[in-house]
């Protein structure tokens, strides 16, 4: 098995928005280029895929997904990992999210949930905050400091 963690490029921005349309995962704001997303390839074949929104010393985690076929392998877990090393390497303080679906996978990584009031605006003015995430959507946050 030939699997490689590793930065997403331009080429790599048709087959993360496949991955994420498969997974029902909104892709139609994705940052352009996707300079902070990390992707797994297994063979030359992206599996995953996890990124930063980064606005000063806050960002916004998003689209960590693994295909189906691949989930259960330790690949979200190395996702995750390497895009909070990207958010401590490009001076992040603080890194939230959204979820719908993953409470408890985050919970257990360190992240806590709390009231969308209290989330920073620069967070609050992303799109994925603002318009694509439902308000009943859980959001968390976890310190890097």
């Amino acid at each position: 098995m030939n699997v490689s963690l590793i930065p997403a490029t331009v080429t790599d921005r048709i087959a993360v928005i496949n991955l994420l349309n498969i997974l029902n995962l909104p892709s139609t704001d994705l940052p352009e280029p996707l300079d902070n997303f990390i992707i797994v390839k297994n063979a030359d074949t992206v599996v995953g895929t996890c990124g930063l929104e980064i606005y000063g010393t806050v960002a916004l985690l998003r689209s960590l997904a693994v295909v189906p076929d691949n989930q259960g392998r330790g690949f979200g877990d190395g996702l995750l990992q390497a895009t909070l090393e990207l958010a401590k390497e490009k001076g992040v303080h603080d890194v939230y999210l959204i979820t719908t679906t993953a409470a408890n996978f985050f919970a257990k990584r360190g992240f806590t949930q709390v009231k969308r009031s209290l989330v920073p605006v620069a967070i609050q003015n992303t799109t994925q905050f603002s318009l694509v995430c439902p308000a009943s959507a859980t959001v968390m946050n976890r310190l890097m400091v």
